[in-house]
């Protein structure tokens, strides 16, 4: 008997921004209400322009607004009976402000996975791997050629492993690419389709 929960994954759109916002405002963060204020914005903030602890969650809730009305943010909503149960946030490499670009000549090739927020009552239950083969297909789609993530090496609760755990990755097909710090950077050649 499998433990792999089935859930509807949906691609954020404009007309799911309420269900983003809902679920963001109200289960995203129910353990750790302290990064509550980050609305899944903190790799696209200009940093330069303004330290991210001066960040207000009304302007972060703003600007991811703003992006996902513009089709500017990309990724996925897991639902279970009509409920937001998880997000992934998978976006091309260069949409990610806080990724350097200098030192990567493939970036344009590059589709990036920063995030996951999955629902405590649904963890375990495959729905991280159901978001991660979405965000595989979706950089498919949109031509990129790499599936790139971080995945960090020294997670100690499941919440900490918001980018990933390192075990979900390499039983998908990535390949550990290079250590960096606290990180190990995974990455994964995506096999376009007809």
């Amino acid at each position: 008997m499998s433990d792999r929960l089935e859930v509807l994954i949906r691609e954020l759109t404009p007309d799911l921004l309420p269900d983003y916002l809902d679920y963001f405002d109200h289960d995203a963060f129910v353990e750790h209400p302290e990064w509550a204020k980050c609305y899944c914005y903190f790799y696209f903030a200009p940093h330069h322009l303004k330290d991210w602890e001066e960040r207000t969650a009304d302007e972060n809730r703003l600007a991811v607004s703003q992006l996902i009305q513009n089709r500017e943010m990309h990724g996925y909503l897991a639902y279970t009976n009509d409920r937001v149960v998880g997000w992934c946030n998978a976006n091309p490499r260069r949409s990610f402000l806080s990724l350097s670009d200098e030192n990567e000549p493939l970036a344009d090739q590059i589709g990036s996975i920063v995030c996951f927020n999955v629902l405590p009552a649904y963890r375990g239950q495959g729905v991280a791997t159901q978001l991660l083969h979405a965000a595989c297909t979706g950089f498919t789609r949109q031509g990129l050629e790499i599936a790139e993530a971080y995945p960090r090496n020294d997670t100690l609760s499941s919440t900490s492993n918001y980018h990933g755990p390192l075990s979900m990755y390499l039983s998908a097909g990535f390949e550990r690419f290079r250590e960096l710090g606290e990180f190990t950077i995974v990455r994964k050649k995506l096999i376009p389709t007809d």
